[in-house]
């Protein structure tokens, strides 16, 4: 227990009675997200108005050494939001208002608790395009988007979190308010503290306000669904189809037990599967001119059929369109509804996404592990959902180790890293060593002591020994 009576006196003076929890209750409710089966209760779960009262909080954790843990949605799949040294638990929830909308300049202004559905839908009433769309876009929020760079179907053609945010309000460890960049398209004045706050897991400072770059909205989609008779063939027309000249705004890659699991889950989606047929690529092309979706899509269909596909489905009215991305969407949650599972997020160069697939099955084998692969073939980001099942928890807890060690190291093989939108956190710290050497660590660990000397803000995250 870090806090003293003393401690928990002042910050109740910050936030108010009515903002300070310490019953178990509210406690395991804020000491999980969606990582496993994980539980780690903060001793205290504080409420804060705004970036003032963040602020005084930061000050009285780095007076009295308290770790502190930024929650955000608490939908995060790498445990960025758990708070596994106890202290504060220090949740943004209330700082959820969209502050402007500036149509003249393309431009958002928003606090980090706007769910990120929510501010897809009010710049699209304005005209305007948010394109990074997370599958957990109706209850993730902001704020853990930055912190944890996500990205989306949609990454393949637009990106992902980095490439819109432009300026961020952070207060650091030490209770200072400071702005990162400026609300320009371009800047080249001094080092690049915005970015380097987007992506970094709440460790080096707690966002408070967003501002972001946005899109005219397209007008326009054509999607299609192409099952294959074999997943290695899936992962091979991912690269073909860009080697076509064709730039997808999505393209995602689903093996047959994903999709399997997904109808058996959500019984509305109706998708009729063949027997034979191994995976599917659901692929998307967006714009503002139908004529040239269509021979866009023409082209498509002459490179897929160049392998052993089935009959492709077109998505011919919002409704096909809606349930087809509700089955993408629903893939993790259907998973998850299964068995006890651990999620890991590859990502490789996407023309080695075949030997990806392969070598995680061949893996797979070799430790008795089953694995269901989807992901973001696009972009090479290839989920993969390992399967507990009637494995005993010996072999979860040693063999299934071992198989993810070796994922990891075949990953980075393929010129690939660890994560490709789910981050490191608490989960794969421990792997951060296949991908770099201890002088890549020790610059990281150097850049961590100079905004958190007193390692106060999600201590244990990213770094094996933190």
């Amino acid at each position: 227990m870090f806090l003293t009576p003393e401690a928990l006196q002042e910050l109740t003076k910050i936030v108010g009675q009515n903002y300070i929890f310490t019953d178990q209750e509210t406690r395991n409710h804020y000491g999980h997200d969606e990582t496993e089966d994980y539980v780690f209760p903060p001793n205290v779960v504080l409420k804060p108005a705004n970036a003032e009262e963040i602020s005084e909080i930061l000050k009285i954790a780095n007076k009295y050494k308290i770790p502190t843990t930024p929650i955000g949605g608490r939908t995060g799949l790498s445990g960025g939001a758990l708070s596994v040294h106890e202290g504060i638990g220090l949740s943004t929830e209330r700082l959820n208002k969209i502050l402007e909308i500036d149509v003249q300049n393309l431009q958002v202004i928003l606090e980090p608790a706007v769910i990120t559905q929510v501010l897809r839908e009010a710049v699209a009433e304005k005209g305007l395009f948010y394109p990074p769309d997370p599958s957990s876009q109706g209850s993730c929020w902001i704020g853990g988007n930055v912190a944890e760079n996500a990205g989306g179907a949609r990454a393949v053609k637009y990106g992902v979190t980095k490439d819109y945010v432009l300026n961020l309000e952070v207060v650091l460890p030490n209770g200072e308010i400071i702005w990162t960049g400026a609300n320009t398209l371009k800047n080249s004045t001094g080092y690049n503290l915005t970015q380097l706050m987007v992506g970094s897991e709440g460790t080096l400072g707690v966002i408070t306000k967003i501002v972001m770059k946005l899109l005219p909205k397209v007008s326009h989609n054509v999607l299609m669904l192409v099952p294959f008779y074999r997943a290695s063939q899936a992962c091979e027309a991912v690269s073909a189809i860009f080697r076509a000249g064709i730039i997808p705004s999505a393209l995602e890659f689903m093996e047959r037990d994903a999709i399997d699991w997904t109808l058996k889950y959500n019984h509305n989606i109706s998708v009729v599967v063949k027997d034979q047929v191994q995976a599917h690529l659901l692929i998307e092309v967006d714009g503002n001119y139908p004529e040239i979706l269509m021979q866009e899509a023409e082209k498509i269909m002459k490179v897929v059929e160049e392998f052993e596909i089935d009959e492709i489905l077109f998505a011919d009215t919002d409704d096909q369109k809606n349930a087809l991305w509700k089955m993408r969407r629903s893939v993790a949650e259907a998973v998850k509804s299964n068995s006890v599972y651990k999620e890991e997020d590859t990502v490789v160069p996407r023309f080695e996404l075949p030997k990806l697939l392969e070598g995680i099955k061949r893996i797979g084998n070799k430790y008795g592990f089953k694995s269901v692969c989807y992901g973001h073939a696009g972009d090479g980001n290839l989920h993969v959902n390992i399967i507990k099942g009637n494995m005993t928890d010996e072999n979860w807890n040693i063999e299934v180790t071992k198989g993810i060690r070796e994922i990891f190291e075949l990953t980075i093989s393929l010129k690939g890293t660890l994560s490709g939108e789910h981050g490191i956190g608490f989960v794969q710290k421990n792997y951060m060593n296949i991908a770099f050497t201890s002088s890549h660590l020790l610059i990281m660990k150097n850049i961590k002591k100079v905004f958190d000397p007193n390692n106060i803000l999600n201590p244990g995250k990213i770094f094996p020994d933190y």
